[in-house]
């Protein structure tokens, strides 16, 4: 959430890459979301669009340089506070 502040908190104006600086498959995203919620889902492949890269490589240096921000949490760890996140019960 830091990064999305200071982004928004910024003047910069194109793209900046607030997310990890690791590099994971969608395929290993996909696995490691269906092991830590214990879902039944299959993963189910599709056509990528044709312009859509095999292999992305995030670049946090901007969001370093020019934010002076950078991950505290890894990819992982993210994911498994935001699924215990999301299970909690709505506040009433």
């Amino acid at each position: 959430m830091d990064g999305v502040l200071a982004l928004a908190g910024s003047a910069e104006t194109g793209p900046v890459n607030i997310g990890g600086a690791d590099e994971i498959s969608m395929l290993e995203l996909a696995r490691r979301i269906v092991a830590l919620t214990g879902s039944a889902s299959r993963v189910r492949f599709v056509d990528r669009p044709v312009d859509d890269p095999g292999r992305r490589c995030p670049d946090t240096r901007l969001a370093r340089e020019r934010l002076g921000w950078r991950p505290r949490v890894g990819w992982s760890e993210g994911l498994e506070r935001t699924i215990d996140w999301l299970a909690r019960p709505a506040a009433a």
